[in-house]
C-alpha cells in the first residue's frame, strides 16, 4: 500500500532524495560512508560549500550581503541566538503562535522584549495587522508560518528596522523577496532535509553591534568566519539538504513548487469549506499552505473517519493538542495524489454518513 505521509515534522522527503542519501550511507568516498569520513575532508567540506551556495541561490540572496549557515540546535537555539547577537536595548515581537511565544520567552532572559502585535486572545487563529512597528527597536521578529495553528502571513511589512523570521515550516516553497529579512533561520525537518541542522542565513552588515561578549558557539561571526565549520556539522543532515536543495532546483526553484504547493492547498482547501462534516480552524485569509488545520464538525464521526484515514495509508495528520482535531502538512515534497487521496476519503465520509 502507498504510505500518504502528513506529519507535521519530521516529515516527508522527496524519494529521489531519500534513495541519494541512502546510498551515501553505504558508499559516499571510495567506500567510505558518509557517516563516517571526516568533516574536514574536501568531500564534506565540498557538500557544506555547495549547501550554502544553494541556499542563497535558491533565496535570490546572492551577491546581496548575506552569508548561510548550518548549525545545530534547532529553531530553538536561534530563539536565544538571535537575542544574544542583535539585542542591545529593546526589540519587537509579533506573537502569531506557540513557536512565536518560544522565541519571546527566550529573548526576555537578555532584555526588554515588546509585543507588537497578538493573536493569542484567539488562540492564534488569525495573523494581526495594521501594527507599526518601533524605529527605535534593535530588530523586529516574526514567524513567515504557524504549523501548530495553520495560520501563514501573506504580506509582510516594510519594516524600518532589521526585520528577523523563522521561516521553520515554509522555507522555499512560496515566492518572496527575501531581501527585506535582515535575518532567517529555519530547522531543516519540514521542507529541507532531516532533523539535526537549521539554516540560518543572515545579511554580515547586521552583526556585531552588541555590547556583550557573545559565547563562541552562539556567535554568527565566528560561524561566517569558519565557513560554518566551526565545531562539527551535522554531516547527515546538511548532505541531505543539500540533496533537497539540488531536487528544488532541477525543478525550477521556489516559482515551481510554489504553483504545486498552491494547488495542493485549494484542493484540501475547497473540501473542508463544502463538506459539511468538517471546519477550518484558522481564518480563510490566513490560512497556510502548508498546514491545513481543521475539526470534525460531529466527533461522533472520529473513530469511522480515523479508521478511514489508516486504511487509505494515510498518516500523520492528527492535530496538535492545542488545537484538536487534524492538520494536514503538505510541505514540498509532498505529491498532489496524496493530497487527493486524503479529499477523497473526507467526501466519502459525508457520502456515508
Amino acid at each position: 500500500m502507498k504510505r500518504h505521509n502528513f506529519s507535521a515534522g519530521p516529515s516527508i522527503l522527496n524519494r529521489e532524495v531519500i534513495e541519494k542519501a541512502s546510498q551515501a550511507v553505504l558508499d559516499f568516498d571510495n567506500g567510505l560512508s558518509l557517516l563516517e569520513i571526516s568533516h574536514r575532508s574536501k568531500p564534506f567540506v565540498d557538500v557544506m560549500e555547495k549547501a550554502r551556495a544553494l541556499a542563497l541561490e535558491l533565496l535570490g540572496l546572492e551577491g546581496k550581503g548575506y552569508k548561510a549557515l548550518f548549525l545545530q540546535g534547532g529553531a530553538s537555539t536561534q530563539f536565544m541566538m538571535v537575542a544574544l547577537n542583535l539585542l542591545e536595548k529593546r526589540a519587537g515581537y509579533l506573537n502569531t503562535g506557540t513557536w512565536s511565544d518560544k522565541a519571546i520567552k527566550e529573548a526576555r532572559i537578555f532584555d526588554d522584549i515588546y509585543e507588537v502585535a497578538s493573536s493569542k486572545d484567539a488562540n492564534y487563529t488569525y495573523i494581526p495587522k495594521g501594527y507599526d512597528i518601533p524605529n527605535d527597536y534593535d530588530y523586529f521578529h516574526c514567524t513567515s508560518n504557524n504549523t501548530i495553528f495553520g495560520t501563514q502571513i501573506k504580506q509582510f511589512p516594510d519594516s524600518p528596522i532589521p526585520m528577523v523570521c523563522d521561516m521553520s515550516s515554509d522555507i522555499f516553497s512560496r515566492t518572496l523577496d527575501f531581501s527585506k529579512f535582515d535575518l532567517i533561520y529555519a530547522g531543516a525537518q519540514k521542507n529541507m532535509g532531516p532533523a539535526g541542522t537549521t539554516l540560518v542565513v543572515v545579511k554580515e552588515s547586521i552583526l556585531g553591534k552588541v555590547s556583550r561578549k557573545i559565547p563562541s558557539i552562539m556567535d554568527y561571526k565566528v560561524h561566517i568566519d569558519k565557513s560554518s565549520m566551526f565545531n562539527t556539522p551535522p554531516v547527515f543532515a546538511v548532505y541531505v539538504s543539500m540533496l533537497t536543495m539540488e531536487w528544488l532546483k532541477s525543478l525550477g526553484g521556489i516559482a515551481a513548487i510554489e504553483k504545486e504547493n498552491e494547488k495542493k492547498a485549494q484542493l484540501i482547501y475547497s473540501e473542508i469549506d463544502l463538506n459539511p462534516l468538517f471546519k477550518g480552524f484558522a481564518t480563510k485569509e490566513d490560512r497556510s499552505i502548508m498546514n491545513a488545520t481543521f475539526t470534525l464538525a460531529n466527533e461522533d464521526l472520529k473513530e469511522t473517519f480515523d479508521t478511514m484515514v489508516k486504511e487509505a495509508g494515510i498518516s500523520g495528520i492528527n492535530g496538535h493538542r492545542s488545537v484538536g482535531g487534524y492538520r494536514a502538512s503538505m510541505y514540498n515534497a509532498m505529491p498532489l495524489e496524496s493530497v487527493g487521496t486524503l479529499v477523497d476519503v473526507m467526501s466519502e465520509l459525508e457520502r456515508k454518513a
